[in-house]
């Protein structure tokens, strides 16, 4: 169904269940899934690939990079399933500079106020509480926390099912699992209750916790992490950290000592 006060582009795809409230504009080269609800004075003014299941709050906009560099270039959105937009969220598509794509993955929350900018990769199952923005570029792995007021820098890395507390200035990766707060974020120790909660065995998780120590006993990281022991690199979650380090050396990693 959709509204009458609605102003859709008749170049746009939409699928024939899906709701459309008052007051929202649609634009051409916009494709919204099954099932999806758009709810009041929306706005989708760019490329944008939208899938089945979403709900889409009032006041949303959904438009053009506000990156200077961005001249109008085609660029894309691409928007999984299952999703909750709350009101007053900003998602931009991506640059020419950044690959020219935004992908937010399935089953995230995106709390009022909350901002998405051009070039993100955001994965599966992730919230992403009230006044939160991102940074172009920012990569946001799956079952992510970030807590409201903070603020992710562009570029930076958050690793799997790390959990980032309210008001924190991330300027520096975390490590999948990791906790981390304050105004220039440290690393507080690991998120255990969701490593327990997503039903880890026990002793990867104190493995990890050993690993851990290791890895951050000294702020030579890379040195730290030659000297593990073998046994620790069979360990599932301490192998992903491992990875999440090594993959780009020239990012600054969030620690103990930042």
């Amino acid at each position: 169904m959709i509204h009458n006060t609605s102003i859709i582009d008749p170049k746009a795809k939409i699928a024939s269940n899906v709701e459309i409230g008052p007051y929202c504009v649609i634009g051409p080269n916009v494709e919204i899934g099954e099932n999806t609800i758009i709810q009041s004075h929306v706005n989708i003014s760019v490329n944008a690939k939208i899938g089945k299941g979403n709900n889409i709050y009032p006041f949303v906009s959904i438009n053009n990079p506000q990156d200077l560099k961005y001249n109008g270039e085609p660029t894309n959105l691409v928007i999984g399933d299952n999703n909750k937009i709350r009101e007053y969220v900003t998602i931009n598509p991506g640059t020419v500079g950044g690959g020219g794509k935004t992908v937010i993955g399935n089953n995230c929350l995106f709390m009022i106020s909350s901002h998405i900018a051009h070039d993100c990769q955001v994965g599966n199952n992730v919230i992403i509480a009230n006044n939160v923005p991102l940074g172009g570029h920012a990569i946001i792995e799956d079952n992510v926390i970030i807590g409201g007021n903070s603020a992710v820098q562009q570029f930076t890395r958050i690793g799997k099912m790390a959990m980032i507390g309210g008001m924190t200035g991330v300027l520096h990766d975390v490590i999948p699992f990791g906790l981390s707060t304050g105004n220039r974020n440290s690393l507080q120790g690991l998120n255990l209750i969701g490593l327990r909660r997503a039903k880890f065995e026990n002793k990867d998780i104190l493995g990890l916790s050993e690993a851990y120590k290791e890895i951050f006993a000294t702020k030579n990281i890379n040195e730290n992490i030659s000297k593990l022991n073998g046994s620790f690199k069979e360990n599932p979650l301490v192998k992903n950290v491992i990875d999440f380090i090594t993959k780009d050396k020239k990012r600054s990693i969030c620690t103990p000592f930042s």
